[in-house]
């Protein structure tokens, strides 16, 4: 009875820290009878798992750029949608990805489980881009996708990405473990943990045209500040790529 008991508890925990399949479908569901940019693709993973890509090509493209939203929403949420969908005008591509979510009352460090199967989702979408014939790829994170996309990029040194845009990042981050040029965006009224990883980022940003900058009055999400959030992202890929 003991072991079953044991049993039963490390099942549970393991279903705690599995990607909700069942709410990205729900997002799906709720998302594409909207979408009015892009095309959907799906993207297969190798436990067969396929997950939802937004993406939007442009001919003769600067660059093809993965789209990486925050904790628990979608592809075509917020702040990411305005970037995936925008950015296109600019000359670069966009595919936006579906992260792995967890219940809707699921906190942060509730993520960490499942890092390693955001970077599988970063991999393939990266490789989707390649195959597309875009060669050059970056990805354009905003809050928990930047701790996302920061494992993927750590834990892959051979990886075709060649630029970095981390929006909003809510830790200290170590920047300079990474190779390629890094862009550190976030708010003036970010979050605290943005704010208070900022100097440790900042500290790392050794890399040829990585910066940090702040928008002025702009919080975590950008709330009415989608112009000067684009503004920066689109002047920085135009210098770096």
């Amino acid at each position: 009875m003991r072991y079953l008991l044991a049993l039963a508890a490390l099942l549970a925990s393991l279903n705690a820290c599995a990607a909700d399949y069942a709410r990205e479908q729900k997002w799906a569901d709720e998302v594409l009878p909207s979408v009015l940019v892009g095309d959907p693709v799906w993207l297969a993973q190798a436990n067969g798992h396929k997950f939802l890509g937004l993406y939007t090509p442009v001919a003769n493209a600067k660059a093809g750029l993965v789209v990486v939203h925050g904790i628990g929403v979608h592809p075509d949420w917020g702040l990411v949608s305005a970037l995936r969908q925008q950015l296109p005008e600019a000359g670069y591509a966009t595919l936006s990805v579906q992260m792995p979510v967890l219940a809707a009352d699921a906190k942060v460090d509730d993520y960490l489980p499942t890092f390693d199967e955001a970077a599988e989702r970063l991999k393939l979408a990266v490789q989707f881009l390649k195959d597309k014939g875009y060669t050059k790829v970056a990805i354009v994170a905003h809050s928990l996708g930047t701790r996302m996309s920061y494992h993927y990029l750590s834990q892959t040194p051979a990886t075709p990405v060649v630029a970095w845009v981390a929006i909003g990042a809510p830790a200290a981050l170590d920047t300079a473990k990474l190779r390629m040029p890094i862009l550190d965006l976030y708010g003036q009224n970010d979050l605290p943990a943005v704010l208070a990883g900022a100097a440790t980022r900042a500290a790392g940003l050794k890399q040829k045209g990585s910066t940090q900058v702040v928008v002025p009055g702009a919080d975590h999400f950008f709330e009415g500040k989608d112009g000067p959030l684009l503004g920066q992202v689109r002047a920085w890929l135009d210098k770096t790529l």
